[in-house]
C-alpha cells in the first residue's frame, strides 16, 4: 500500500472531521442555508492525457440543494479531479435518461422501484455501461488525484473494501460486461421480487459481486482510492429528508405491487 496515499487519507479524514464538526453550529445558526451543486461543471484545467475511461464524474442525490458538509465534499472532489467534467443527475433526470436510453426490460423494472437508492443503483450501472466515466456516491471523496488513480489503459476500476467489491465508487469504459451482467441480475431480482435482502441485495453491492464471481477484475483498495463519511454523515446528507437513507426502507415497499 502506498505510504503517501495512506498519509493523505489520514490527513483528509482529520480535516474533513474538523470541518464536519464546525458545520453543526453553522447549521444551528443558519438552519435553512443550502448550497447548490451544479448540474454540470466543465474541466477546470485542460489535459491532453488520453484514456479509455471517459473523464466524467457522475453523481446523484435526492436534491442538489445541500448542506455545507455535502457541498464541501463536492468541492474537495473537484479539487482532486481538476481535468474531469462533473455531472450531477437529479431523481427526475435519472428516470428520463433511463426511459430514453435503456432497453424496455430495464425501463420496466426501474419504474417499479420506489426507493431512491435502488433507483440510483440501477442508474449508475446503466450510465457507466452506456457512456462510461466514474461514479461516486454523494458522500464519497477521493483520497488521491483522480488523474493518478485512473490509468490510460484502464477499462475498469472497481473498489475493494475489507469484505468485497463495493458500488459507491465505480470507474468504467462503456460496454462493460460486468455492468451488463449486473443489470441482468437486477432485472431478474425485480421481476421475481427478491426483496428478502433489502436494497443491498436487490440492486446494491451484492449484485455487483455476484456478477463478478470468480472473474479477475481491475480493482483498488478503498483506503488508497475513495472513502466515505469524512466530510459528511447521515444527518447532513439527509438534513431535509430525515430517515431518508436506504437502510430505513421497508423491504416490502421496495417494489410497486403488480397486483
Amino acid at each position: 500500500m502506498s505510504f503517501p496515499i495512506v498519509v493523505s487519507n489520514r490527513l483528509i479524514k482529520i480535516t474533513g472531521n474538523i470541518a464536519k464538526t464546525l458545520c453543526y453550529p453553522f447549521h444551528f445558526i443558519f438552519p435553512k442555508k443550502r448550497f447548490t451543486i451544479p448540474e454540470l461543471s466543465k474541466p477546470l484545467i485542460k489535459s491532453d492525457k488520453q484514456q479509455k475511461i471517459p473523464k466524467i464524474i457522475w453523481q446523484t442525490n435526492y436534491t442538489n440543494k445541500v448542506s455545507l458538509p455535502v457541498y464541501l465534499n463536492y468541492l474537495f472532489n473537484r479539487l482532486m479531479s481538476l481535468d474531469y467534467e462533473y455531472r450531477y443527475v437529479s431523481t427526475e433526470d435519472r428516470l428520463e435518461f433511463i426511459q430514453k436510453n435503456a432497453p424496455k426490460k430495464v425501463v420496466e423494472v426501474f419504474e417499479k422501484l420506489t426507493d431512491g437508492a435502488s433507483q440510483a443503483d440501477v442508474w449508475r450501472l446503466f450510465v457507466l455501461n452506456h457512456i462510461g466515466g466514474i461514479y461516486m456516491d454523494i458522500d464519497a471523496h477521493l483520497v488521491w488525484p483522480l488523474s493518478k488513480i485512473i490509468k490510460s489503459d484502464d477499462e475498469e476500476v472497481f473498489l475493494l473494501n475489507k469484505q468485497h467489491i463495493t458500488n459507491y465508487f465505480i470507474a468504467s469504459a462503456k460496454d462493460n460486461q460486468i455492468l451488463k451482467d449486473s443489470l441482468d441480475i437486477i432485472v431478474d431480482n425485480i421481476q421475481k421480487e427478491k426483496i428478502e435482502g433489502g436494497v443491498y441485495n436487490l440492486t446494491g453491492p451484492t449484485v455487483l459481486n455476484i456478477a463478478i464471481g470468480d472473474k479477475k477484475v481491475n480493482h483498488r483498495f478503498y483506503r488508497i482510492t475513495c472513502v466515505q463519511g469524512s466530510f459528511t454523515n447521515e444527518y447532513f446528507q439527509y438534513i431535509d429528508k430525515p430517515r431518508g437513507k436506504w437502510n430505513y426502507a421497508k423491504k416490502e415497499d421496495l417494489i410497486k405491487s403488480s397486483k
